[in-house]
């Protein structure tokens, strides 16, 4: 969408009608697509041409809207999956395989932590975590001559981490690896990961890009800037001959769409985690109000976690859009609009406080979810990040009474008093 702002490409990019089609992205509800002879469909799995002829690798629906995330995040090219969790095992599994190795900040939600420490172990990807926040030299010694990737999240679910997207680009760079973010919370709406170093971006859009807890989807964006030929063969997958397509190099035949290419051709093609054309065309509607729901959620979750700073009970407060909290001077440097509406903190009366609170809520849901317009809470050490140990949990920034606070877009003094009466009953 060229030079339009990023409040414009919400509601315009990604999808650009010509004469008589339809002014709304269409739901392309079909498992096929139609050709006129043979060779054409065979020169479409050969990749010889491009088109569409089975839903499971591509759908119109699904690429115009990954094609205005992409556009959002400022990206080259971008594919849509079934969920979060699906987009960042494409992410990763697009460059690793068995025998490889991965660096990754420890502060991060728990399902990540689990597919990353468990699941892909099995797969032979081993994992080695690390503080995001310790220098650079105690960093690096993670790396190993196997590493292939390194990842992090702009804002870390549910510690509220605020990453340093410059340093940490700068030594995946040192050490010839993508560094690949997960850049759920802030959105491209309050933070363009590309603009600071990453390589590639990936998103959970059930959260405040479909904003209304409907659809479960994820999206990987590619920048196009890390050079995979640079380091001879060890990107192989996409550097030479791939058996699966008559010896097709990514690299060669798409440039700087490699990434993304292969993901979609293979991964998907064998794996088949791919969104519904109706889920999709349901984030897209999301996506035309992002950049107004998230100027809410901030504004609310600042609000807040200004009145939780200063009540009596609560202990301390995890939200870097405080003056005080150590990630202020990071959010502001990263995120000059605003971090997110999630935010976490901890009652001095401790854990059982913390579920005594969480019952008596009226306006607020316990619910697994969050990051949509719904005010909605959740104890991480009991929920998302249950299977951790203490030292895992620590690792994380999660102690045992941390309630995370997903801050909605409802009348922020009907969101207080929904605290205020919670509280009181501590």
């Amino acid at each position: 969408m060229g030079d339009y702002r990023i409040e414009t490409k919400c509601i315009q990019s990604g999808w650009e009608p010509k004469k008589g089609e339809p002014r709304v992205v269409p739901i392309y509800q079909s498992t096929t697509f139609k050709y006129d002879n043979t060779d054409e469909m065979g020169k479409l799995f050969a990749l010889e041409d491009s088109g569409y002829f089975y839903s499971r690798l591509q759908n119109p629906t699904n690429d115009a809207v990954a094609s205005k995330i992409t556009d959002l995040e400022g990206g080259v090219a971008g594919m849509l999956t079934a969920s979060g969790q699906a987009a960042l095992f494409y992410a990763i599994f697009n460059i690793c395989e068995s025998g490889d190795h991965i660096v990754c900040s420890s502060a991060i939600y728990g399902g990540t932590y689990n597919l990353f420490s468990v699941t892909l172990k099995k797969l032979g990807i081993e994992c080695t975590f690390i503080n995001p926040d310790d220098e650079a030299e105690r960093i690096q010694k993670a790396f190993q001559k196997n590493t292939k990737l390194m990842f992090a999240e702009t804002i870390a679910n549910p510690a509220l981490v605020v990453l340093d997207i410059e340093k940490i680009a700068t030594i995946a760079h040192k050490n010839e690896v993508p560094l690949v973010v997960d850049n759920t919370f802030a959105t491209p709406v309050n933070c363009r990961p590309i603009e600071w170093g990453a390589d590639i971006v990936v998103h959970s859009t059930t959260k405040y890009m479909d904003g209304h807890a409907t659809v479960v989807g994820g999206c990987i964006v590619d920048s196009g800037n890390f050079h995979w030929d640079a380091y001879g063969d060890k990107f192989h997958g996409l550097t030479t001959p791939d058996d699966s397509y008559h010896g097709v190099i990514y690299t060669e035949r798409f440039g700087k769409g490699a990434y993304i290419t292969k993901a979609t051709v293979q991964l998907m093609r064998d794996l088949g985690a791919i969104p519904s054309p109706n889920n999709s065309f349901l984030l897209n509607i999301g996506l035309e109000t992002l950049f107004l729901r998230v100027e809410r959620h901030c504004s609310n979750a600042k609000a807040v976690a200004a009145f939780l700073r200063d009540h009596e009970k609560v202990s301390h407060v995890n939200c870097a859009m405080l003056e005080e909290d150590p990630y202020y001077e990071l959010g502001k440097k990263y995120m000059p609009k605003g971090t997110c509406g999630v935010l976490s903190f901890e009652l001095k009366a401790g854990r059982k406080a913390a579920i005594q609170f969480m019952d008596s809520l009226k306006l607020a849901a316990i619910v697994t979810h969050v990051a949509d317009a719904r005010t909605s809470v959740l104890h991480p050490a009991s929920h998302t990040h249950r299977q951790m140990n203490d030292q895992q949990l620590k690792d994380a920034g999660v102690s045992p009474g941390m309630i995370r606070l997903s801050v909605g877009i409802e009348n922020i003094h009907d969101i207080i008093d929904d605290l205020k009466q919670a509280l009181a009953t501590v």
